[in-house]
């Protein structure tokens, strides 16, 4: 039975994960939320601050980018493929399922408007991490929950929910999601980017993820851009 997440469910998530981000806080001397270090991570100028990159696999990434790139601090998401071992794979490759990547979306933000913390909040809402190499129909290893992490700071982050939020039950079922480093990441065709918002009248859109992007819009109305 495919599982479904209502609104209702998603505010509680959203809530204790908020809940618990102070006491995240609570540990660091300045109480900044920043990551870095990492040469890997796209990094460029903006109004002299540094800007930084998130990684996250949930499922079909056309759903994913237009939930992410919705978001106040969000500067751009690109869809894409990573965390297997084939170079410079196709979509038609990765739907095999034997490339081991995962469809994923790199997300390039301003920390002084939106933080990792946020930005994970906006990761476990979006989806369901508890369903293993899947979301919904959308069914392999390809469609994993997974958190590519850029640096140490990112990983700490995003092991620290993911053990909360199961101390805490937010899910019915234990969180699956798969934390692993960031090694390369690949765009995808140019068809893929920007794909809900230039098909936003297709079945798949209509009947998947237009659904997805409304709840995900309710959850987030104060950091909507």
């Amino acid at each position: 039975m495919k599982a479904r997440i209502s609104y209702k469910y998603m505010i509680g998530i959203f809530a204790i994960i908020l809940g618990f981000s102070v006491a995240v806080n609570a540990q660091k001397k300045d109480g900044s939320v920043q990551s870095g270090g990492n040469p890997k991570s796209k990094r460029l100028k903006m109004d002299k601050n540094k800007v930084d990159t998130a990684t996250f696999a949930a499922g079909c990434f056309w759903c994913v980018e237009e939930q992410f790139k919705m978001l106040k601090g969000v500067i751009s998401v690109t869809s894409g493929f990573t965390g297997g071992h084939v170079e410079n794979p196709s979509y038609k490759d990765v739907t095999t399922g034997i490339t081991g990547h995962a469809e994923a979306c790199n997300i390039v933000y301003d920390p002084t408007k939106i933080s990792y913390k946020e930005l994970l909040q906006a990761f476990f809402v979006a989806h369901d991490p508890t369903q293993l190499n899947r979301q919904g129909e959308d069914i392999g290893t390809q469609y994993r929950s997974a958190i590519f992490y850029h640096n140490e700071e990112q990983k700490k982050e995003a092991q620290f929910y993911i053990s909360r939020l199961d101390t805490e039950k937010a899910y019915q079922k234990k969180i699956v999601t798969e934390v692993s480093p960031f090694k390369k990441f690949y765009k995808a065709e140019d068809y893929h980017q920007n794909y809900y918002e230039n098909n936003a009248k297709v079945p798949y859109c209509q009947l998947i993820i237009k659904p997805k992007v409304e709840k995900f819009k309710k959850a987030f109305a104060g950091k909507l851009k």
